[in-house]
């Protein structure tokens, strides 16, 4: 069987940064182009001894998914990391919403280790916050959450609007908690701000990003 060689001069492909090769209707076959899933960054915002974070602007039919990362969030006081979504541009953020919530946990001297699903941080047609952890320690200087939060499609007018999130925090006795929660806003209104705070206190410290997938 003989073996075919392509031309490399017959490519129609200019080498371009953060692009990748596709196909295309031309007779070459290739291009430089964008592939979908790329992140877009729209807001960056830093707390100190910040009661929320609210993100009041940039969500809307742009996307069709709105990823929220929050880095080393660190309380006031021993609490839960949590969000709630409006669809008024945070005049008010009370969007009905029902939800699922299960997490791991490892106590550092490994004494307590457990998976479970824990229906108290649920919601059932609930308008209050949505938790996404287990309590936070706010012991020790060091203590902190991270994670991630996905929002589809808020501004659909259709379809109720998912969510998921993961979250990886630091408990009080001290352990690892590693946290997951999925739900949806029950609402077909566009939602077009998201608040994440502590369930007490402050955000002390702590950076929360947008972004846009494309």
């Amino acid at each position: 069987m003989a073996i075919s060689k392509a031309n490399f001069n017959s490519f129609n492909v200019t080498p371009t940064a953060s692009k990748f090769i596709t196909f295309n209707s031309s007779n070459n076959g290739l291009a430089a182009d964008d592939v979908g899933g790329a992140l877009k960054l729209i807001s960056t915002q830093t707390a100190s001894s910040s009661s929320a974070i609210s993100f009041t602007s940039g969500i809307d039919s742009t996307y069709k998914e709105y990823i929220f990362k929050f880095i080393d969030c660190h309380p006031s006081a021993n609490s839960y990391f949590a969000f709630n979504m409006s669809a008024d541009g945070g005049s008010n953020y009370n969007v009905t919403k029902t939800s699922s919530f299960f997490y791991a946990l490892l106590f550092e001297n490994a004494a307590t280790s457990q998976l479970d699903y824990d229906g108290g941080r649920d919601l059932a047609q609930g308008t209050g916050i949505q938790h996404l952890s287990a309590g936070v320690s706010a012991n020790n200087a060091d203590d902190c959450i991270s994670g991630t939060l996905r929002l589809f499609d808020p501004s659909n007018t259709t379809f109720v609007k998912h969510f998921i999130a993961n979250t990886s925090g630091v408990i009080t006795n001290p352990g690892s908690t590693n946290n997951f929660t999925g739900g949806y806003a029950n609402t077909t209104s566009a939602i077009n701000a998201v608040q994440f705070s502590f369930s007490t206190g402050n955000i002390d410290s702590g950076v929360i990003k947008m972004y846009g997938v494309s």
